[in-house]
This record gives C-alpha cells, structure tokens and sequence, in this order.
C-alpha cells in the first residue's frame, strides 16, 4: 500500500486530470493526501469529495514543508511524492516497485520530458512539448485542453507506455525527475525528512542519498526508470500565481547548504547538467 503525497495551490483543471489518471492507473491500493496552500478555486472541496484527506493551510508553504507534513500523516511506509500537474503511467506504481526491487533501490523516480535515455532523446520531447504547449495554451487551460495537449503530445497513451516499458524493462540511470519522487520509509530513516530549507527539494535529495552512499554504503543513489514514463505539464500551470511561501525567510540555495565543490562532485558529474 501506498501513501501518496501532492501539494497543491489551485489548479482545479489539471487537478482533476491529474486525480483521474491517478485512479485509473495506480495498481496499488493507496491513500491521497493533499496538502491545500489556501486554495480558492474549488480544488479543496474537490480532492475531499474524491476520498482524499487534505490538509489545509492557511498560508501558501515551500515545497519540501508541504511533503514533510504529508509523511506525519502517511498511514504506510512507501511514499511517492507526485506533483499535481502530472499524468501518472498505466500502473507506474507496480513498476517503479518492481524496478525498484531487482535494482536494490530504496529511492526511485520515473523518467519523463525532463530526463530520459539520453540526452539526443531529452532535447527530442522537449521540443516537441514546447511547441504542443505553446500553441494549445493559446486556448486556455480548461481540462479539456489539458487532456488535448496531453493527446496531441503522446497519441495512444497507453501504448506510447507499453512500448517503452517493452524498450526498457529494469533498466535504470543515475539521477531522478521531481515531479515523480518513490522513497520508501527506510531511506528516510536514513537520510531524515525533506530540509525544510530547501525549495530545490529534489536536487538536494538526490545530493543526501548520494552522499550517504559513498561514506555508509547503506543506500543507492537515487536512479530514474527508464519504462516508466509519468508527463508532467512543464510550466504550463504555474501561471496560478500562488502567494508568496510563508516560510520564504528561511529559505537557502543549495549552493549555501553544500558549497560549490560538492554541487559540481554530486550534480554536474553525476547528472550531466
């Protein structure tokens, strides 16, 4: 079972996209938990009326707060840490485990427009999103638009997944893409909750498993799945203008927390970014 967690700040549209495919498409059984940064659109009333337990704030807070809460509330020891403007695989859940079991991983993420099996493949979908996104977004961002652009893009969804996974069963590269992030309990015994510091949650996630790898030997650097495949609505939604993070003034870069040598050592020669 599975304790999904997704922070949102309206988005009603993309929310109900996002919660369709969602339900459709996980295999295992498993919990939603949102945590709602003062949504004013309907999306609060909306993920409670689905069976989601929602959290509410009153204040519009950073990513890495916003997971930390939804792991106090988790009721199971697998999380996966979804954004809500994705649409999740046919069951991308099973898989990512599976991948996850036979490549002895405890974090693991799906690949997608950001990152997949190399770099000429990258650049490939990133056009072909850009220009989708572009001219569609033209027509406003409806559901229904969403689920166009996502149709435009992919064509037959389903078999677009089945090929890649027939391509690349278990296989794995070095890295992650944040909009899916599966960490089971265990690591997080290992390398501690989100840094609440941190807005670029992910990188510094992936910099804390790495690290804990190479002085303990205990626990994988995270890897991405190259069969699984969740879209993820690049940029596209973050014209919600949310407020501004309650919790801005603690904020740092990551560049304050590990200094430039270790970002190069852990992200440019790992990551090739």
């Amino acid at each position: 079972m599975i304790s999904i967690i997704t922070a949102i700040h309206n988005g009603l549209a993309v929310n109900k996209l996002y919660w369709a495919y969602l339900k459709k498409y996980t295999h295992h059984p498993f919990e939603l938990i949102v945590i709602d940064n003062c949504s004013n659109d309907g999306s609060t009333e909306f993920f409670r009326s689905v069976g989601a337990t929602v959290i509410e704030n009153k204040q519009n807070y950073s990513y890495p707060y916003c997971q930390n809460q939804g792991i106090k509330a988790a009721k199971y020891e697998i999380y996966a840490f979804l954004n809500n403007d994705i649409i999740v695989s046919p069951q991308w859940d099973k898989r990512l485990l599976e991948i996850a079991e036979a490549n002895g991983l405890e974090v693991i993420t799906s690949c997608g427009i950001e990152r997949v099996e190399s770099a000429q493949a990258t650049q490939k979908l990133k056009r072909k999103w850009k220009r989708t996104k572009n001219f569609l977004s033209l027509f406003g961002n409806s559901t229904g638009m969403f689920s166009f652009m996502h149709r435009m893009m992919y064509g037959n969804w389903e078999g677009f997944n089945t090929e890649r996974y027939r391509r690349f069963g278990n296989q794995v590269i070095e890295g992650f893409v944040g909009n899916t992030v599966l960490v089971r309990k265990s690591a997080i015994e290992k390398i501690g909750l989100w840094d609440e510091r941190i807005q670029a949650a992910d990188f510094d996630l992936y910099v804390r498993a790495k690290k804990r790898n190479l002085e303990k030997g205990d626990l994988q650097p995270v890897h991405i799945a190259l069969g699984v495949f969740n879209h993820h609505f690049i940029r596209v939604t973050v014209r919600a203008n949310p407020p501004p993070f309650a919790d801005k003034d603690r904020m740092i870069s990551l560049e304050e927390k590990w200094g430039k040598d270790d970002l190069k050592k852990y992200l440019v020669d790992n990551l090739n970014i």
